[in-house]
């Protein structure tokens, strides 16, 4: 893609290596910017099950020039959506109309597939990545950051973008007047699982106690995920616990939910972690180091667009770069483009969870889900 050149920045150092991370290095790198992208993580692994992908976070994708490959290697639908009581009834189907002509309308991909597209991506363009490693500390001298690595190394960058999820070490490091996300009550259950016979769109179970959703992520694979509200406990669950427990949390269900419940097996991956979220206060830069993804607006998973949002992120950012002569104009703008967007997907997020905690009417949460992802639709 020819995209317009960044001449106020030469250098940039991403700090995180997941989806937001690897948007914003695809994003500058296709402007000319030297990017560094650093993880913690050696291997640059990703865990997970599926993911849902919305037109609006598709139409994101589009601006990379991925979702022929998102297409190829996972599963995209057009129009709708299936809304169904717990026990299997069909109640309506959403209508999710195409946002561009040509861009399909909802879609899935395991999370690992999606991963590996995205670090093509970045070798693709020469990006230098260095793994197994984080910041120690940052400091804005004139023009730049100074910059200490956790293996004792130090750099020096025009800008560091901290990309490095609801743990943000950059957070940490940069911004005192931020805090660490805040627990939502609800815990998500996710298992990947191959296609139940009958799934040929999308859905959404309510009525229950626990509401859940499937979402179709390839060819024979589908993910399903399950809300229940969230009990502290002082330890993991173990793989045994994970499946004995999920199986007896869909026992009330029909549909392909209980057709998942009776053929799933220890062998299909399950997943619990608890919820939270946070749109943290403004500004989200300070001098010359900018956050963004979930280290700056974590969501929950209500709107699957947690993902979406860290892509138009990295998107937004390296535009502003390009179309404002100074870094501190094109920080303030990518900030005043993104908080309220972000904004509006976390505090509907966590309504809709909290209806589902309070056994709200499935009607009103699922016109709630429907209005948010209308507003998505509009540009960012």
């Amino acid at each position: 893609m020819n995209e317009e050149k960044i001449g106020s920045i030469a250098s940039a150092l991403i700090v995180g290596g997941g989806i937001g991370g690897m948007a914003t290095a695809i994003s500058l790198a296709q402007r000319g910017v030297a990017v560094d992208l650093i993880d913690l993580d050696a291997d640059w692994r990703v865990y997970g099950a599926g993911i849902t992908i919305t037109g609006p976070t598709l139409r994101a994708y589009k601006h990379l020039g991925l979702v022929d490959r998102i297409k190829s290697e996972g599963a995209v639908t057009t129009g709708a959506s299936r809304v169904r009581l717990f026990n299997g009834q069909i109640l309506r189907v959403l209508d999710e109309p195409e946002i561009e002509e040509g861009l399909p309308a909802t879609g899935g991909i395991m999370r690992p597939i999606l991963h590996r597209i995205m670090q093509d991506r970045v070798r693709e363009l020469d990006i230098s990545v260095r793994l197994g490693l984080t910041v120690t500390s940052l400091e804005t001298e004139g023009e730049g950051v100074n910059v200490a690595f956790s293996d004792g190394t130090n750099g020096r960058y025009d800008l560091v973008i901290g990309a490095d999820s609801v743990f943000s070490s950059v957070r940490k490091l940069a911004f005192p007047h931020m805090a660490e996300p805040v627990e939502t009550g609800q815990g998500c259950w996710r298992i990947s699982i191959r296609k139940p016979p009958e799934q040929d769109m999308g859905e959404f179970y309510f009525g229950s106690d626990n509401p859940c959703g499937i979402t179709i992520c390839g060819q024979d694979a589908v993910y399903l995920f399950l809300l229940t509200p969230h009990v502290p406990r002082e330890s993991f669950m173990d793989d045994e616990e994970l499946f004995t427990t999920m199986k007896d949390l869909l026992g009330p269900f029909g549909g392909n939910a209980g057709w998942i419940r009776d053929n799933m097996t220890r062998a299909d991956w399950i997943n619990y972690r608890p919820l939270a979220a946070a749109i943290q206060p403004r500004p989200w830069s300070i001098g010359r180091v900018v956050l963004l993804g979930d280290a700056v607006h974590a969501t929950t998973p209500h709107l699957a667009s947690g993902a979406g949002m860290a892509v138009e992120s990295g998107i937004v950012l390296a535009e502003e770069l390009a179309k404002n002569g100074s870094v501190e104009a094109a920080l303030a703008a990518y900030e005043e483009r993104r908080f309220d967007r972000c904004r509006d997907v976390i505090e509907s997020s966590v309504a809709i969870g909290q209806l589902q905690l309070d056994h709200g009417n499935p009607g009103q949460i699922a016109g709630m889900i429907e209005g948010a992802l209308g507003r998505l639709n509009a540009p960012y």
